[in-house]
């Protein structure tokens, strides 16, 4: 089987646009792992590629072939801003959100760094907003940081998944600076079954 993790980066903040849709932000960059698994979801090949926005139609055949794609808050963002770019069934693709799982068992929210940090020991390299920033100067450098901060925040999104796939929790810090666990499943669903649902 072949598994896609993915995050992007977008070229406004939302105060920009006048809107809450996703879609009127533009992509900057996406960067994603692709990789092969066996059928016991033991990885035999992976690779980390990044796509600027003129580079994306090279990139939607690795996405046609997932058997998953898994990103973090994807299908309420990312899927979403993709949106303008995409092919048209580019919603209706397996995908899966780490986020939405976690919606589900505990009723609220929580950050990517937050589980990073308490689950894996690691944090994200950098802050959203300077990703915006990055993009807006445009110099080979702040580009080059760019990239760097999307591919680091790809492979922590797939530790993140790894863990809670064989270990079947994550821990995360509250609302009031106190550690959480939350039990997570995120074996695939039996054959047949449908994916989580995407916003359009």
């Amino acid at each position: 089987m072949f598994e896609v993790i993915f995050d992007l980066e977008t070229k406004k903040f939302f105060d920009d646009t006048g809107t809450s849709n996703p879609a009127d932000l533009g992509v900057s960059v996406l960067s994603l792992y692709h990789r092969k698994i066996t059928d016991d979801y033991h990885e035999t090949k992976g690779e980390l590629l990044s796509f600027w926005e003129k580079d994306f139609d090279a990139m939607w055949k690795i996405f046609q072939g997932a058997d998953r794609i898994i990103g973090f808050n994807s299908i309420n963002f990312d899927v979403p801003a993709l949106k303008p770019y995409a092919p048209a069934n580019f919603s209706k693709l397996p995908h899966f959100d780490i986020l939405d799982v976690i919606k589900e068992v505990q009723g609220r929210r929580t950050s990517l760094n937050s589980i990073a940090r308490e689950t894996l020991g690691n944090t994200k390299t950098d802050h959203g907003s300077n990703a915006i920033k990055y993009w807006l100067e445009g110099s080979k450098e702040s580009l080059n940081k760019l990239q760097s901060y999307c591919e680091a925040d790809v492979l922590i999104t797939r530790d993140i998944y790894d863990f809670g796939f064989k270990y079947k929790y994550l821990k995360y810090i509250d609302h009031w600076n106190n550690i959480r666990e939350v039990a997570v499943d995120f074996s695939y669903p039996p054959k047949g079954a449908s994916p989580q649902p995407s916003l359009f």
